[in-house]
């Protein structure tokens, strides 16, 4: 026997007629019928409450205004499906539909990740964002071994050149190379006394107590999750409503300044050399690096909570189905 869902709200009067159309029915098509309050679930307010009466037949689905044919072929579809599947003794089906019928750990874990994805991935970009900061603060206080053991981490995801990090505690915030032209501070050269074209040396070189510690990331990167950070946070004070990017404007904003920005260096540097020599300077390389972050995530967290909000649809309805099977009423 298929199950049929409606989806409606208490005092809906389209909803007594659907739920009386259901039962005429019974005899051409035979079906455990399902009532889900909408108003008991705010992602299913938001997902049925301009439609209701809704009816849900596996993955078959009619929305109010239908006629009492239309109730009667999906139904009809529905039955079939299921008449089909059990022919063929499918056995991904029959686990599907065993599993429909219980609430596992695994369910749950699902509805409470699509709640709070969004949490999860800003404090996961806190901490990964934070540990680089977390290594100049332990050199500074004489812990270099857990420092030492950050540098090792993030170098494998971040070139950590000295000329293009963040430093604390030193004279200066930055060391950039002296073809950067940035007025006003020492380069990286001069305050070092090391070569400012030895990447190998600039990528290990960690800092001392008069120039202070690098952080252990460069700058675009802690930029670039700055940016997803920032955005991410806003995300979740619109309470995850704002709408995806354009793409257009994503790649005029995120893609083309970084691309500009990043392209044009590597193509004027060694071993290349195609452009006139330049160097990005430290907050060109922040405000591209930021734009890139902020607005990749613009484009992506809005459709990750598309995603997300089906399975809270989903499962929300689940849960209240099963629940009211076994007589719990709330």
């Amino acid at each position: 026997m298929i199950t049929v869902t409606l989806f409606g709200r208490e005092g809906c009067h389209l909803c007594d007629y659907v739920r009386e159309m259901l039962g005429e029915l019974q005899t051409e098509v035979p079906h455990e019928l399902v009532e889900i309050d909408i108003e008991r679930d705010g992602d299913l307010t938001a997902a049925y409450g301009s439609d209701i009466p809704v009816v849900e037949v596996g993955p078959y689905s009619v929305r109010f205004p239908f006629t009492r044919q239309d109730l009667l072929m999906t139904l009809r579809a529905a039955r079939d499906r299921v008449s089909q599947f059990e022919k063929l003794e499918d056995k991904q089906f029959a686990e599907q539909r065993k599993r429909g019928q219980s609430i596992s750990r695994l369910d749950r874990l699902a509805y409470w990740f699509s709640r709070h994805y969004l949490l999860v991935f800003n404090l996961l970009v806190i901490v990964y964002v934070g540990l680089p900061f977390a290594a100049p603060v332990l050199m500074k206080v004489g812990a270099s071994r857990p420092a030492r053991v950050i540098y090792f981490i993030y170098g494998m995801l971040c070139h950590q050149l000295a000329f293009r990090s963040w430093f604390l505690f030193g004279e200066q915030p930055f060391y950039p190379r002296a073809a950067a032209g940035v007025v006003g501070v020492i380069p990286y050269g001069e305050a070092t006394g090391l070569s400012e074209f030895d990447v190998v040396t600039a990528a290990k070189f960690i800092g001392n107590e008069l120039l202070g510690y690098k952080v252990a990331l460069c700058q675009r990167d802690v930029a670039i999750y700055a940016g997803i950070l920032l955005f991410g946070l806003i995300f979740a004070l619109s309470k995850r409503r704002l709408p995806s990017l354009h793409w257009s404007l994503w790649f005029l904003l995120g893609i083309l300044p970084i691309g500009i920005d990043g392209l044009t260096q590597v193509m004027s540097q060694p071993p290349i050399n195609l452009l006139p020599y330049r160097e990005s300077m430290p907050l060109l390389r922040t405000f591209t690096g930021l734009s890139f972050g902020f607005f990749n995530a613009w484009l992506g967290y809005p459709m990750i909570e598309e995603a997300m909000a089906d399975t809270r649809r989903f499962m929300a309805a689940k849960f209240q189905r099963l629940r009211l099977d076994l007589g719990v009423k709330g």
